[in-house]
C-alpha cells in the first residue's frame, strides 16, 4: 500500500495547482464563489463558501486515486457536495471526465460560457504530476479496509481573501493564503484509526520577482509498528511514543535561568473563536506562547512542524474531514489528536492514563448534514503525551 500513498501525494500536488490556478485571475475567481447551503454550512460562520475549486480538487481526488486503485472511490469521502450552480440558475454536478475537452465542456457550463477559464482549470485537473520517490518501504494494508477523508481547501474564506502579504510570528501566520491547506486522510474502516495522510500547503512561498506562489506538502504513516514520515527517514519497529517524549525541547521549554517555571511552560495554537474560559487558562500557562491562526489544516500542520506543542480547540465546529489526515501525520511521529471532553470526561471519573483518540469512521448520532461528522468534543492535537497531559490538567475543571 505505499503505492496509495505515493498517489495521494501526486492528487494533492494536483489539487494544488488547481487552488494556484484559480487564484491566478480575479475575475475569474469571482465566477467560482457559490454560498453553501444551509445543510452544508460551518455553524461557526455567518455566511460559508464553496469554490469551484473546493469542488474540482475534491472531484480530481476521487477520480485519480480512483482510477488507480478500482473500488476505493467508494470510500472516499468530503467536504464538498460537487453541486454547483451557475450565474443563470443552472445545477451543475461537477465531475472530471474522460477527457480534458469534456472536463472544460463541463466547467464551462459552471463558468457562465467562459471557456477560456474552463480549458485553463481542466488542463490542471488532467496534468500529469511528477513528485519524487517516497522511500516509504513495504507496507501491506488491505485495501478494502481503507477510508479516506478529503478537505479540498481548508480555509475557504483564507482562500477567497486572497491576502499575499500576511507576516508571521514566531514562523505562525495567523491569517493570509498560507494558511490554506490540502487534507487528504486515510483511516481504517473498521477502526476509524487514522492510517495516513497528506497535508499540502499550496501557497507557502511567494516568489517577490514574479509574485507566483510555489507549495510544498508532507506526510506520514502509521500503521502497525511501522512509522514513516516525510520529516524524517523511514523508521519500523520504533517506540514513536518514547521516541517523541525525548525529543530535544524548544527553545522556550529549554532549562535557564527560571528552569522550574519554563519546565511547566508550553505552547499553544488555537482559533479566534476559542471560548474566553480555555483562552484564559492556557495563556495563564503559555504566557508569551500562545499564537493563533486560521484554517483547522493550518493549526495542525504548525504542531506537525514543532513551531507550538499543541493546538487546543474546545468547540465542535471541526470535522472529520478537516483532522484526518494531520492526526495521521502526527501518530506518525509519536504525537496524536485527542478527543478533549472525552479525555476531560475520563480524567474526571479518575482515569489518568486513557487517552482517547478522534475516531474517523462513527457519525454523530441524530446530528444531521455537516454535523454528523463534527468532532462535538473538541480536540487537542500534540506532538509529545506530556504537553497532552499538561492541557488536560490545566482544563481538568472546565464543564464538559
Amino acid at each position: 500500500m505505499s503505492d496509495v500513498i505515493a498517489a495521494l501525494v501526486h492528487a494533492s500536488e494536483k489539487a494544488a495547482k488547481i487552488a494556484r490556478a484559480c487564484r491566478l485571475e480575479e475575475s475569474l475567481f469571482g465566477l467560482l464563489i457559490e454560498e453553501k447551503k444551509e445543510g452544508e454550512k460551518n455553524k461557526k460562520f455567518v455566511t460559508d463558501f464553496k469554490t469551484l475549486a473546493d469542488v474540482l480538487v475534491q472531484e480530481v481526488i476521487k477520480h485519480d486515486v480512483g482510477k488507480q486503485f478500482p473500488g476505493i472511490e467508494n470510500n472516499i469521502f468530503g467536504e464538498e457536495s460537487n453541486e454547483f450552480m451557475n450565474g443563470l440558475g443552472e445545477k451543475i454536478h461537477v465531475k472530471v471526465c474522460e477527457t480534458e475537452q469534456e472536463t472544460a465542456k463541463l466547467l464551462s457550463k459552471v463558468l457562465d460560457g467562459n471557456m477560456e477559464a474552463a480549458e485553463v482549470l481542466a488542463r490542471s485537473a488532467h496534468q500529469n504530476i511528477v513528485i519524487p520517490d517516497l522511500d516509504t518501504g513495504r507496507i501491506d494494508i488491505p485495501q478494502d479496509r481503507l477510508g479516506v477523508w478529503v478537505d479540498p481547501i481548508d480555509s475557504t474564506f483564507q482562500y477567497i481573501k486572497g491576502i499575499s502579504d500576511s507576516k508571521p510570528n514566531n514562523n505562525i501566520y495567523s491569517h493570509g493564503l498560507q494558511c490554506v491547506t490540502i487534507l487528504i486522510g486515510v483511516y481504517d474502516l473498521h477502526s476509524g484509526t487514522p492510517i495516513m495522510g497528506v497535508l499540502n500547503q499550496p501557497f507557502a512561498v511567494q516568489d517577490p520577482e514574479t509574485q507566483r506562489w510555489s507549495g510544498q506538502y508532507y506526510w506520514g504513516i502509521s500503521y502497525g509498528t511501522t512509522n514513516v514520515c516525510s520529516l524524517r527517514p523511514h523508521s519500523k519497529n520504533r517506540d514513536v511514543s518514547s521516541e517523541s517524549n525525548s525529543v530535544s525541547a524548544p527553545h522556550h521549554l529549554k532549562k535557564g535561568s527560571a528552569a522550574d517555571l519554563e519546565e511547566e511552560r508550553f505552547s499553544a495554537v488555537l482559533s479566534t473563536g476559542e471560548t474566553v474560559c480555555v483562552q484564559t487558562l492556557l495563556k495563564g500557562a503559555c504566557g508569551d506562547n500562545i499564537h493563533y491562526a486560521a484554517g483547522a489544516g493550518y493549526k495542525s500542520l504548525c504542531v506537525v512542524l514543532g513551531f507550538v506543542d499543541v493546538y487546543v480547540f474546545s468547540e465542535d465546529t471541526t470535522f472529520k474531514w478537516d483532522c484526518c489526515s494531520p492526526h495521521a501525520i502526527l501518530k506518525s511521529l509519536g504525537g496524536g489528536m485527542a478527543d478533549l471532553r472525552e479525555c476531560l470526561r475520563r480524567r474526571q471519573d479518575g482515569n489518568l492514563e486513557d487517552c482517547s483518540e478522534l475516531v474517523y469512521n462513527a457519525p454523530v448520532q441524530d446530528a444531521k448534514g455537516a454535523d454528523r461528522w463534527a468532532n462535538k468534543g473538541g480536540l487537542v492535537a500534540y506532538r509529545s503525551r506530556k504537553h497532552l497531559d499538561a492541557v488536560l490538567n490545566l482544563l481538568s475543571g472546565i464543564s464538559v
